[in-house]
C-alpha cells in the first residue's frame, strides 16, 4: 500500500506511526505533507515528506486529509489539481461531509471517519462512512487504515457521524472531566495528589475491564457495589437528584448539535 498524509498534526502524526507500525506501509511509500517547516523537520525517521501538494500525490494509492477544517479550502484548490479518480480520499476533519468533499474536490471516491485521541495508542474507535459512490476496493483500504488505530464501526447514514462525533469523538474529555472531578474530590477529603490519582485512575482501569468481562447489565453491576443503607447509595442519591443522567445526555446532545453546525459552516 502506498498513501499520503495531508496535515501532520497529533492525528496525522498518528496514522503515520500507525501504519508504520502495523506494516501496512514502509517508509518509502508514506508520502508526508506538511506545510510548517520546523514541524516536518521532525518527521525525517517516518517518510518521504514535502512541504506542499504536488504531483506526486497522484502516485499513491491513498490520502488522507488530515488538516484543520479552517485550511480546507486552499487545500482543496491544490488537491483537485493532481487527485485520480481512482485514488481513496480519507478525511478525518470535522465536520466536513462527503457532500461538501466532492463538490470541492470533484472526487467520487471519498471516505469520511471521526476518530478519537486514544488512537495514539492503538485504543482508539472510529466511526465511518463512504460516499454511495465509492469502490468496495476503496471502502476497504479505508478500514484496514483505520482499524491500524483501534477498533472501527461502519454507518451507513453519513449524518449519524455527528452521534459518533458527540459520543466517541469528544468522549475522552467527558471520562477526563470526571476523573478530575474524581480526584478533586480526594484531595478535598485530605489525600495527597498522588494517592487521590492512585486510587481513581486504577478504580476507572478496573471499573473497565470488569464491565467488559461481566455478563451483568450496568444497572446489575452498579447494584452489586450498592448496599441499602450505605455510602455507594448516598453518593448516587446526590448524582440521582442532581440530574446528573439527564446533564450527561443533554450535553452530548449539545455535541452532536454542534457537529451539525459545523458541517454547514
Amino acid at each position: 500500500m502506498k498513501l499520503a498524509i495531508i496535515g501532520c498534526g497529533n492525528m496525522g502524526l498518528t496514522y503515520a506511526k500507525s501504519l508504520l507500525r502495523d506494516k501496512l506501509v514502509e517508509k518509502k511509500n508514506l508520502f508526508l505533507i506538511e506545510k510548517i517547516d520546523t514541524y516536518r523537520n521532525t518527521l525525517t525517521d517516518l517518510g518521504v515528506l514535502s512541504g506542499k501538494i504536488d504531483e506526486r500525490i497522484s502516485q499513491y494509492d491513498g490520502i488522507i486529509l488530515a488538516v484543520k477544517p479552517q485550511d480546507a479550502k486552499p487545500t482543496y484548490e491544490e488537491l483537485k489539481k493532481h487527485i485520480k479518480p481512482n485514488q481513496l480520499l480519507l478525511s478525518i476533519m470535522a465536520g466536513i461531509t462527503i457532500e461538501v468533499l466532492q463538490a470541492n474536490l470533484n472526487h467520487k471516491n471519498i471516505v469520511r471517519a471521526m476518530p478519537n485521541t486514544p488512537a495514539q495508542i492503538g485504543k482508539g474507535i472510529t466511526g465511518f462512512s463512504a460516499a454511495t459512490e465509492a469502490t468496495d476496493a476503496v471502502k476497504n483500504m479505508a478500514e484496514q487504515i483505520l482499524a491500524a488505530t483501534g477498533k472501527t464501526v461502519y454507518l451507513k447514514n453519513e449524518s449519524m457521524l455527528d452521534a459518533v462525533t458527540a459520543i466517541s469523538g469528544s468522549g475522552p474529555a467527558y471520562y477526563y472531566y470526571y476523573v478530575n472531578a474524581m480526584i478533586n474530590a480526594g484531595i478535598e477529603m485530605g489525600l495527597d495528589e498522588k494517592t487521590a490519582s492512585l486510587l481513581v485512575k486504577e478504580t476507572m482501569n478496573g471499573s473497565y475491564h470488569l464491565m467488559q468481562k461481566s455478563d451483568k447489565t450496568l444497572l446489575e453491576l452498579i447494584s452489586a457495589v450498592k448496599s441499602k443503607g450505605g455510602t455507594t447509595e448516598a453518593a448516587l442519591n446526590v448524582l440521582e437528584n442532581k440530574k446528573v443522567d439527564e446533564s450527561i445526555q443533554l450535553a452530548l446532545k449539545a455535541a452532536e448539535n454542534r457537529a451539525r453546525e459545523l458541517s454547514k459552516i
